[in-house]
């Protein structure tokens, strides 16, 4: 908007530089505090969700001029260093034996909704692919919906980074993820009180709700409390940031060893194998699980991981609406959201189905297609508000356990659809 204008004044289309990291950086690390603090300010922001203000904040100062639209920080610096480290961080809740000991029957659910969401995934591709028009574009998109709609937005930058979709395509994919979703919520939480479901599911935890044995008072101060200040020390810093850094590490190692060993012209078997198990997003996560499983004494002590890891991947959040062109986004996300509608769509199908065949409760299913669709955060939060206080840990859990399937599942979609 504003481009000619800078051109003509300054000799460049931006009033900030590409080549001015600190004046970039500086604008990336204010916009995501803003971001953050409405979040957790104001309640309609928080249904907006502090990733998409930070997004439409980029989106909205790189299209009038304010910023550039590339530069080697968003290139080099958040693509290549920052999401890679965030991720080992936020697996670090991974602890894969207290999931498989603490969930109950809540665990069947999440799986039977996990392969939900990849069946969708091809079920939509394959309807949109024609009028979308842009089969690898569409393959990418696919991926990076099944890494987040099994696990959640660490997944999501996991496989755009991977399949490097490109920008435009990533901030309209974001935008129909954010509009289905805050549809997707109100629609699964309704499905609580809607006499079809009670009729055929029992609700032992509405029914408790209901009867008076749990209070409002009780869910906000255990929402408070979920959410409230935690002890961090410089030792903890230092050690997380070092503990990413090696699993990056070791992760580029070992992945650059498997797609070295493929040969120029693969069979599809090989050819499988290098792009798979040559991916340092399924050694990232390998390598986090091992740790957060087999040394989880050591990583309770590591204060802070999520934190940090959660601060990074919103850093990626908004650069992913810097390129982006808000027509392109306007134009590209309404066949997106057909194709989220249908992966939820189908993920609902097969987690209410699950539970009716194995004769979970209606909470069951609407708790894990949350933690399927949402992530932990989400998972854990609507059991909170709405009173099921017992399954708010098996919520997180299974939700987390989403984050070491998601890559793998949204890894396999993409080359299986030629991302």
């Amino acid at each position: 908007m504003l481009n000619s204008v800078f051109m003509n004044l300054l000799g460049r289309e931006s009033l900030i530089a590409a080549d001015n990291t600190w004046g970039l950086l500086g604008v990336m690390c204010l916009a995501v505090a803003f971001s953050i603090f409405l979040e957790q300010k104001y309640k309609w922001a928080s249904k907006i969700s502090g990733a998409i203000i930070a997004l439409i904040i980029a989106m909205i100062l790189a299209n009038v001029g304010i910023i550039p639209t590339s530069s080697v920080l968003y290139d080099d610096i958040v693509w290549g260093v920052i999401v890679p480290m965030g991720i080992p961080l936020l697996l670090l809740q991974c602890n894969l034996s207290r999931i498989w000991k603490d969930t109950g029957r809540m665990l069947i659910v999440w799986i039977i909704g996990a392969v939900g969401t990849t069946v969708g995934a091809f079920i939509a591709y394959f309807l949109l692919r024609a009028p979308f028009g842009d089969a690898s574009g569409l393959a990418k998109v696919a991926s990076m919906m099944t890494g987040s709609y099994i696990g959640g937005g660490v997944n999501f930058a996991a496989m755009a980074s991977q399949y490097a979709a490109g920008e435009d395509l990533t901030a309209a994919a974001t935008v129909a993820d954010n509009l289905l979703m805050a549809i997707y919520f109100f629609v699964l939480i309704a499905f609580a009180s809607f006499k079809f479901f009670r009729k055929h599911y029992k609700h032992p935890h509405i029914d408790e709700v209901e009867s008076g044995t749990k209070t409002a008072d009780e869910s906000v101060t255990q929402a408070a409390a979920f959410w409230s200040r935690k002890d961090i020390s410089l030792k903890d810093i230092a050690v997380n940031i070092a503990y990413a850094v090696a699993i990056v590490w070791l992760a580029q190692i070992v992945s650059g060893f498997f797609a070295g060993i493929v040969p120029e012209n693969p069979s599809p078997f090989m050819d499988f194998v290098g792009k798979f198990f040559g991916s340092q997003y399924v050694w990232i996560t390998t390598f986090s699980v091992i740790v957060a499983t087999c040394f989880h004494k050591q990583v309770e002590k590591m204060h802070g991981s999520q934190e940090i890891g959660t601060y990074l991947i919103y850093l990626f959040l908004f650069v992913i609406g810097v390129p982006a062109n808000i027509m392109t986004v306007v134009t590209k996300s309404p066949l997106l959201l057909v194709l989220t509608a249908i992966m939820v769509c189908v993920n609902m199908l097969f987690c209410f189905f699950g539970a009716k065949l194995f004769k979970c409760d209606l909470e069951d299913a609407i708790i894990a297609s949350n933690a399927n669709i949402g992530g932990p955060t989400t998972a854990a939060g609507m059991a909170i508000s709405q009173g099921w206080t017992k399954l708010v840990g098996p919520a997180m859990l299974v939700g987390v356990l989403g984050y070491v399937v998601g890559n793998y599942l949204g890894t396999i979609v993409g080359i299986v659809l030629g991302a």
